[in-house]
């Protein structure tokens, strides 16, 4: 049995990525999972993978960006699987562009799903922990996705950086807040990992120059995470509520080079 038997979780942004991998990761660990995205054929593939080895999934079309839409899926996870004890707020977008060119447009974008969906997210899971006893029961985790971002200047991601600056003070003050109500509210600050929206730019010369300035000169892994998430979201997060919990390999140390 895993640390997370008999647990339900809701990943939301699992299309690719951090979210997909965390779905597996949760899934491994015996949680049943809802993996959410705005591609619901992307999750819905994840979803019968962890189906067919055993695990209990399923998939949901979510757009967090539209906020009244949350709580009904956030039903429609329970209805299906069981009372909610685990969220894993992950979807989110990258807000890049230089502060003189970004448009009011991309700058909503950003806000909209990386502060106001993680807000209301967050919300409506807690709305839901409570209700259903898991808060009293000690057994409510949310676990929001910020960056190292969150405390370091990235060159050409103001919008980027000030949103992930919010999910990192919206974590304290909603651990704050429900700390009472059981709800431990955390947060996972990861550095750079190779992704598909990433992945291109690695081997440029500028992304040469910038791997060379980390401290180990490499990139991450998404595994190098999964001590830290599993420790927010399971029994070992029992004293633990509105940490921000940097995992980088160092990435944002000072004095690069």
């Amino acid at each position: 049995m895993g640390s997370l038997t008999g647990q339900v979780a809701i990943v939301t942004g699992a299309s690719g990525g951090l979210g997909e991998h965390f779905a597996r990761l949760l899934a491994a660990e015996g949680a049943a999972v809802a993996v959410t995205a705005r591609r619901v054929e992307k999750v819905q593939a994840l979803a019968d993978e962890i189906n067919a080895g055993g695990g209990r999934a399923m998939a949901l079309r979510l757009d967090v960006a539209d906020a009244l839409s949350i709580g009904p899926a956030f039903d429609a996870v329970e209805a299906d699987l069981g009372p909610l004890n685990i969220l894993v707020n992950n979807a989110g977008v990258g807000g890049e562009g230089l502060a003189l060119d970004l448009s009011i447009e991309d700058f909503d974008q950003t806000f909209a799903v990386n502060v106001r969906g993680l807000f209301f997210a967050a919300q409506a899971a807690a709305r839901r922990m409570i209700a259903s006893g898991a808060g009293e029961r000690g057994e409510a985790r949310i676990l929001n996705i910020a960056s190292i971002a969150s405390h370091t200047v990235l060159p050409g991601l103001s919008a980027y950086c000030g949103s992930k600056s919010a999910a990192a003070m919206l974590t304290k003050s909603l651990a704050r807040e429900w700390a009472r109500r059981g709800i431990a509210v955390n947060a996972l600050c990861p550095g750079y990992i190779e992704t598909d929206i990433n992945a291109d730019w690695w081997p440029t010369e500028g992304g040469q120059k910038q791997l060379k300035a980390f401290p180990r000169r490499r990139l991450m892994h998404a595994s190098d995470l999964d001590a830290a998430v599993l420790m927010l979201v399971g029994p070992a997060s029992r004293a633990i509520t509105g940490s921000i919990v940097t995992v980088d390999d160092g990435q944002s140390l000072p004095g690069g080079r």
